[in-house]
């Protein structure tokens, strides 16, 4: 056998928690050991999914790391299963009751109960001094740490996100537990599912020495503990030997960063890397030309976006926003950058809100119009002066590219918008310099629109927390999507949501669904989800051929 530097160095230096044995020698332990180049692990440097709110974090963290009461069905229909709760029902509009799994065994040893539940859920993990109503946005400056054991300052914003009316958790018994809303929420079951009842182990945070300790080894219930995690490195996870639902299938799991394309694809053709994540389709030939390597591609509940900033100078005249929408041929980019693997939505909607019948039929994107575009423009009195579009290094596949034909379609139209390359999204946010255009993307975590509209533009959406977009009626509408138990209310509030966010006073352009190419050796029988998320359970991993 021919050995290079690099694998007599990882044959020297491998141990439990760090570096890769070669893939010959992996498949020779009593269970596989996994290796994945990933353009990120985490945006945060956390491993706290309160925290991480991210589509690279969701890969990372679920559902390996991470359960909830509620399992969301990642390999099937993306619906609600039994997870640490084996049975549920509603009591009445506003609470609903859970009967937990007996003799869960948390990473450290200890039973989870409802006391961990409870906890879970907590002002003191969650929810700071904010109150059960949503309306109100709730700003991270709002908020301070005063010792080290304080969450983050974003993260009460982020828990009335996702959970803008839970008054509390209650302790029935040691197996049992009632989620109280204060108001009625016909979408509470969805948010169990959606990452919202998630249980950490309550000894573990009271033993950790601060937040950010415990955020960077959180002791969880998951098929798979925290081994070692290097932030911007790499994060290994290793077999919780006690996971409820039986022996994992890995030893350990690696998530190794590496961020450009070109050597995620040879370290995956050079054996280096038994998955690549994030392929472009450029890329999918030469991946699937390799003996024993494929690519699995899917569509995912997530939709791109661009977002833009109401307030700034040139975009707060909503026709200008408008006239963004209509200069974007959007199924020349599927075609161009896509290879027709992907489609355009039906505006910022999903086909699962049909199972609700919460789906607006016969509406569509802006139509790709650029005389419409160019009058536009000229009505609403713009003189060329410049709007700057941040961009980030291709954390989304085809980022670049797709910038610079967004930037080519808007200058056709006389649009003057000029690229700004960022390092982060930290820099992407920032308000201490003009914010005209960002990237983004918009999830649907639950069978209904309230996610991503409401959750991602609502009043503690990112959008307005981050003072980018808002708007008085939208706000309105998004109470009676969380309150309502009306259906025909609450779809055309919807509808009107999407005329408002779309059309009239444009909070995003929309530009495609996401699609998730991900290469891999063939012998693995491993299968990707429609979804960030890659599932490394045991009914996920038949074992290699």
């Amino acid at each position: 056998m021919n050995m290079n530097r690099r694998h007599v160095m990882g044959l020297m230096g491998a141990t439990a928690s760090g570096l890769f044995l070669p893939g010959h020698l992996r498949a020779q332990q009593s269970r596989p050991s996994i290796r994945i180049a990933v353009q990120q692990v985490v945006i945060n440097n956390t491993l706290d999914p309160w925290n991480e709110q991210s589509n690279v974090g969701e890969r990372a963290l679920y559902p390996n790391l991470w359960e909830g009461l509620l399992l969301r069905d990642w390999m099937g229909n993306q619906g609600p299963v039994p997870g640490l709760a084996t049975e549920w029902k509603r009591l009445d509009e506003k609470t609903v009751e859970l009967k937990l799994r007996k003799g869960v065994k948390f990473h450290n040893g200890d039973e989870m109960t409802a006391e961990d539940v409870v906890f879970s859920l907590s002002p003191e993990r969650l929810f700071g001094d904010t109150q059960p109503a949503g309306g109100e946005t709730i700003y991270a400056e709002n908020f301070s740490r005063s010792t080290g054991k304080d969450i983050p300052a974003a993260m009460p914003g982020i828990a009335r996100r996702k959970w803008p009316s839970l008054a509390g958790v209650e302790a029935v018994d040691k197996y049992t537990v009632r989620f109280h809303n204060a108001t009625p929420d016909v979408t509470m079951e969805g948010r169990l599912y959606a990452g919202g009842s998630i249980v950490a182990s309550r000894r573990a945070w009271d033993e950790a020495e601060s937040y950010d300790a415990w955020a960077k080894q959180p002791v969880t219930t998951g098929p798979y503990y925290v081994d070692n995690f290097q932030p911007d490195v790499s994060l290994t996870l290793r077999a919780h030997e006690d996971y409820w639902g039986g022996r994992p299938p890995l030893e350990t799991i690696t998530f190794v960063e590496v961020p450009e394309v070109a050597s995620r694809v040879n370290g995956l053709l050079s054996g280096e890397y038994d998955f690549a994540c994030d392929l472009p389709p450029d890329q999918i030939g030469t991946v699937m030309d390799a003996p024993g390597l494929e690519v699995q591609n899917s569509t995912i509940w997530n939709h791109r976006v661009n977002v833009f900033t109401q307030d700034h100078e040139q975009l707060q005249n909503p026709l200008v926003r408008r006239a963004m929408t209509h200069a974007i041929d959007r199924k020349a980019i599927v075609e161009a950058l896509w290879a027709n693997l992907t489609e355009v939505p039906a505006g910022l909607q999903f086909d699962s809100f049909r199972t609700s019948d919460m789906f607006i039929e016969g509406w569509e994107a802006p139509e790709y119009n650029p005389e419409l575009a160019r009058q536009m423009l000229q009505e609403a009195g713009y003189k060329g002066d410049p709007i700057p579009f941040r961009l980030l290094n291709n954390y989304y596949i085809n980022q670049v590219p797709n910038g610079q034909i967004l930037t080519e379609m808007w200058n056709q139209v006389g649009l003057n918008v000029e690229i700004e390359m960022k390092e982060n999204w930290g820099q992407i946010l920032a308000q201490d310099s003009p914010r005209g255009v960002r990237d983004w993307s918009a999830s649907n975590t639950i069978n209904d629109p309230i996610s991503p509209m409401v959750v991602q533009f609502g009043p503690n959406g990112s959008a307005q927390q981050n003072r980018e977009w808002t708007n008085v009626e939208f706000n309105d509408l998004c109470q009676v999507m969380e309150t309502s138990t009306d259906r025909a209310k609450r779809k055309q509030a919807i509808a009107r949501m999407l005329t408002i966010a779309e059309r009239e006073d444009p909070a995003y352009n929309i530009l495609h669904q996401n699609a998730v190419f991900t290469g891999m050796r063939s012998n693995l029988n491993w299968k990707a989800a429609p979804a960030f998320a890659m599932d490394f359970r045991a009914s996920n991993w038949p074992g290699q051929s």
